[in-house]
């Protein structure tokens, strides 16, 4: 029996299924600005699409804070949010997370930055409550390998990841690389032209050897030429490229995707991410309706239905 949460609560469909909270964007008496990870990276990119008049504060996802309970699917007692997005993604078809994607870290510790295991958390949370959500495909294409994710689904059949990263840097965890079944290990100054094509490549491979109920994106930008950690070759054009190879085989394929930002930490980042978000809506591959990609599945069409029943109840109580 699913315990009771409150992290699935459903938002009112004319919500983008964009989460975010102010929450995310983290300060310490200016402290935050001597380390290379920027900290406001999350606000700036919501902050562009505001300007950009493709959201507004009253259409987007607020995060939700996860309880004691939530978190003992994965975590011993700690503080965890914005889990909501994986829910989100089947209901809708996509889902982007603003934050997230902590991928060094595991059920049982943290890493590289990474204190919540949110991306194991979130396909847990989908085998658990979720009827026809029993397949799952990470895709990782943050500069660093996800050991996190891979260490807590190294036995489980139902998780397929793919991980792209620079083979020279953290973490170089040998244990958990045997968890992934595409693996594409990369040079130091990796470039647009053999990135992209691996991307395309493995991605469709990945998707075309298991068909998931769920893809969980991890679209991290630290691949950016110049990032201090990454050691990749990537061009802006290049990334906004990436995560349209991402989507496109997504959206063929009618498999929601939820996408989380994880590393990048260059001060352009944030507008990086906009402008990939701002392209994907320009293409179609993301809109702001009810879902697409669940269309033809009959659990989720109704599940779907269901949640458009509920929402007229309550606005008629």
């Amino acid at each position: 029996m699913p315990h009771r949460t409150e992290l699935y609560v459903d938002p009112p469909s004319a919500c983008w299924p964009i989460v975010y909270s102010p929450d995310y964007n983290i300060t310490f008496v200016g402290l935050e600005k001597l380390h290379p990870f920027d900290a406001g990276k999350w606000g700036k990119v919501i902050n562009f699409l505001k300007e950009e008049k493709l959201i507004a504060d009253d259409l987007i996802v607020q995060a939700r804070e996860a309880t004691d309970e939530d978190l003992l699917v994965v975590h011993t007692r700690r503080y965890l949010n914005k889990l909501k997005a994986g829910k989100l993604a089947v209901d809708r078809g996509w889902a982007i997370n603003v934050g997230g994607g902590f991928h060094h870290c595991s059920s049982d510790k943290g890493g590289g930055f990474c204190a919540y295991a949110d991306i194991t958390l979130a396909i847990k949370f989908l085998f658990e409550r979720v009827p026809g959500v029993s397949k799952a495909t990470i895709i990782d294409l943050d500069a660093h390998q996800g050991n996190g994710h891979e260490r807590d689904f190294m036995d489980d059949h139902r998780v397929y990841i793919m991980d792209a990263y620079n083979r020279y840097i953290y973490p170089g965890d040998g244990f958990a690389k045997r968890a992934i079944k595409r693996k594409v290990e990369l040079e130091w100054g990796t470039e647009d032209t053999e990135y992209l094509q691996k991307v395309h490549t493995h991605v469709e491979g990945a998707l075309n050897e298991l068909k998931p109920d769920i893809i969980v994106y991890n679209a991290g930008t630290d691949i950016l030429d110049g990032d201090p950690l990454g050691g990749l070759a990537i061009s802006p054009q290049g990334i906004v490229k990436r995560d349209e190879v991402v989507f496109k085989a997504a959206r063929s394929r009618r498999i929601p995707i939820l996408m989380v930002t994880s590393g990048g930490y260059q001060k352009r980042t944030a507008r990086i991410i906009a402008d990939s978000i701002l392209n994907l809506h320009n293409l179609g591959l993301i809109d702001k309706e009810l879902a697409t990609s669940g269309a033809g599945n009959p659990k989720v069409e109704q599940m779907i239905r269901d949640s458009a029943k509920d929402l007229c109840n309550l606005s008629l109580q």
